[in-house]
């Protein structure tokens, strides 16, 4: 894909993502398609030529490395400032509220530091090493919250004392 496309397909999962994260929203039950998004993204990340630069190679594995680890950990830690719930009728709910938020922007911005940093050192970094960071932070997310809403329980219905 063209550095455009890529652009086109970063801003067009970014915007989705948001949206669905700022408006309650029902979690399937035991869905197991929790991966499938951020499995698509680096599919496309890592077919592309450019996602190492081989005039740099360490640092720029180094650079991807580090994109990905601050995915996972962003990942994680919006995953568990997503707030979850069951409704009246026994649905299980989740939104994310400010904190997510700022948790979720906190990442973005940590990989525009990255992508800075590259750039200091002379790294071509293209929009695959942004895809596979975003990669890791949805299956972070996607991952930690099926955990989460697993084992989650409603409070109501439950005998007083156990």
């Amino acid at each position: 894909m063209s550095g455009f496309s890529d652009l086109v397909v970063i801003v067009a999962v970014c915007a989705i993502v948001l949206a669905r994260q700022t408006r309650p929203r029902k979690v399937a039950a035991g869905a197991g398609r929790w991966w499938v998004l951020p499995a698509a993204l680096a599919f496309m990340a890592v077919r592309q030529p450019g996602l190492i630069d081989t005039g740099h190679r360490a640092e720029s594995v180094g650079l991807l490395v580090g994109g990905v680890l601050a995915g996972l950990a962003t990942g994680a830690a919006w995953a568990w400032t997503t707030r979850i719930w069951f409704d009246e009728s026994g649905a299980l709910w989740a939104q994310g509220g400010k904190v997510t938020l700022a948790i979720w922007l906190g990442g973005v911005a940590l990989r525009v530091a990255l992508y800075g940093l590259g750039a200091l050192v002379g790294v071509h970094q293209g929009g695959g090493a942004a895809m596979v960071t975003i990669a890791a932070m949805l299956l972070a997310r996607s991952g930690v919250l099926a955990h989460r809403a697993q084992g989650f329980r409603p409070a109501y219905g439950v005998p007083a004392g156990g």
